[in-house]
């Protein structure tokens, strides 16, 4: 991402705040590619015939994120960051609504580290990665949100540590020892002396 393209994303952005509906118009263009891309980095997940396309993702986070145009946008990396939240808990939702209309339909526990593949053959089960997701935030918010922002967003280390505010170093230490955590939990493992 050039600097000179993510300052104009960053004013574009607190100009959508103070309530200029263009800057919207004019930000939409600038973001929709690297959207697409992060949605399309969820969706290789899910399994196949999942009712929610790529393009409806986005179409749900522009609708959520036009309820949310009253945050202080620090950054490109922040919108970013925030676009990650928001996909994971549209499609954690609309998991949970499957999952509703399922009679007896059992959680099946999914690899972490299969649920990081991209392969479009790939799939998770994403209530038991936002429930994972959930109990990290408990023990480590940080190591979470650095998860939610690779994972969902498909931010990089050095985005995940702009938002942060800490080094790149940092992210990908949380990332290693999140991830280590995270397989754990997702295969049922107890921690060494429970």
């Amino acid at each position: 991402m050039d600097e000179v393209l993510g300052h104009e994303i960053t004013q574009l952005l607190q100009a959508w705040r103070r309530g200029d509906e263009r800057a919207l118009e004019k930000l939409t263009p600038q973001v929709y590619r690297e959207l697409h891309l992060a949605a399309k980095h969820c969706m290789a997940r899910e399994r196949q015939g999942h009712t929610l396309q790529t393009t409806a993702l986005i179409s749900e986070l522009y609708l959520r994120l036009s309820d949310l145009k009253l945050i202080d946008w620090q950054n490109r990396a922040h919108f970013f960051a925030l676009c990650a939240r928001q996909m994971r808990r549209i499609l954690t939702d609309q998991a949970r609504a499957r999952q509703s209309h399922k009679r007896g339909g059992g959680v099946k526990p999914v690899l972490f580290d299969e649920a990081l593949m991209v392969a479009p053959e790939t799939s998770t089960d994403l209530l038991a990665v936002d429930d994972a997701l959930n109990r990290l935030a408990k023990v480590d918010e940080r190591k979470s949100r650095v998860v939610e922002m690779r994972f969902f967003g498909g931010l990089s280390v050095e985005e995940t540590a702009e938002v942060l505010k800490v080094s790149p170093e940092t992210v990908m230490r949380d990332w290693r020892l999140a991830k280590a955590w995270l397989l754990r939990e997702l295969s049922g493992e107890k921690p060494n002396g429970a």
